[in-house]
C-alpha cells in the first residue's frame, strides 16, 4: 500500500510523516531535499536553477515510485511524484521560471514515467494557510528557506487548493492551521483516527 503526505513547505509533511510510520510501523520514503545538490542554488536564482532541481526531485520521486510499487510494505511518501509537477513545476511555469523548451521536454518525460507508475492508495492533504506556513518556516530556520517570498507561497497554495479540489483519488483533508500533532496527543490521536476511518472505508471490501 502507498500512502502519500502532500502539503505546502512548512505544512508539517515530513514530520507527520515521520509519526505516522512509528505508529502505524510502515515504511517512511523520505523527500531529498538535504541531499539535492540544486536547492541552495535554486533559492538563490530560480529563473536559472528551476530545470535543474525540478529534473533532480523528479528523478528521485520516480525512482521512489519505482520501489514503492516493488515492496510488499505499507510505505508512506513525504510528498509525492504528483504534487512536485502539478504544484511546484506548474508553478515555476507561470512565473516564468521554467521557459516553454524546459517545460514541453519535463512534461513529456513526466508522462512516460506516469504510464509505468500508479497514484497512491491515500492521499494526506495537510491544508494550511499562509500565516501558518510563514511561521513554520521561521521555526525551523533553514538558511536556504529565507529567501522564499510570500507571492511564491501564495501561487504554491492556490495551486494545492485547485490540485486537491480536482484530485481523483482517495484524500483525505486535514486542516493544520489549529493543530500541533508533534507536541499535542490528542491533536495526533484525532488525525489517526480520520486515517484509520478512511483506510477501512477504502479496504474493507
Amino acid at each position: 500500500m502507498h500512502i502519500g503526505v502532500a502539503g505546502n513547505i512548512g505544512s508539517g509533511k515530513t514530520t507527520l510523516t515521520r509519526m505516522l510510520a512509528e505508529h502505524y510501523g510502515w515504511t517512511p520514503k523520505y523527500e531529498a531535499v538535504t541531499f539535492n545538490p540544486y536547492l541552495e542554488d535554486y533559492y538563490k536564482d530560480i529563473p536559472r536553477w528551476s530545470f535543474n532541481l525540478e529534473v533532480y526531485f523528479l528523478t528521485q520521486r520516480f525512482k521512489d515510485v519505482l520501489e514503492i510499487a516493488n515492496s510488499d510494505n505499507v510505505i508512506i511518501q513525504d510528498r509525492t511524484i504528483l504534487e512536485g509537477v502539478q504544484i511546484f513545476v506548474a508553478n515555476n511555469y507561470e512565473m516564468g521560471n521554467l521557459s516553454d523548451r524546459d517545460y514541453r521536454t519535463y512534461m513529456d518525460l513526466f508522462n512516460l514515467m506516469m504510464s509505468l507508475v500508479k497514484a497512491p492508495d491515500l492521499l494526506i492533504y495537510l491544508k494550511s494557510s499562509i500565516p501558518h506556513l510563514v511561521s513554520q518556516i521561521q521555526k525551523r530556520g533553514r538558511d536556504y528557506e529565507k529567501s522564499i517570498s510570500i507571492e511564491y507561497l501564495t501561487g504554491l497554495n492556490d495551486k494545492y487548493e485547485n490540485w486537491i479540489s480536482g484530485y481523483k483519488g482517495q484524500v483525505l483533508t486535514i486542516n493544520a492551521d489549529n493543530l500541533d500533532f508533534e507536541n499535542s496527543p490528542e491533536d495526533f490521536a484525532m488525525i489517526t483516527d480520520l486515517i484509520d476511518a478512511q483506510l477501512y472505508g477504502l479496504f474493507s471490501e
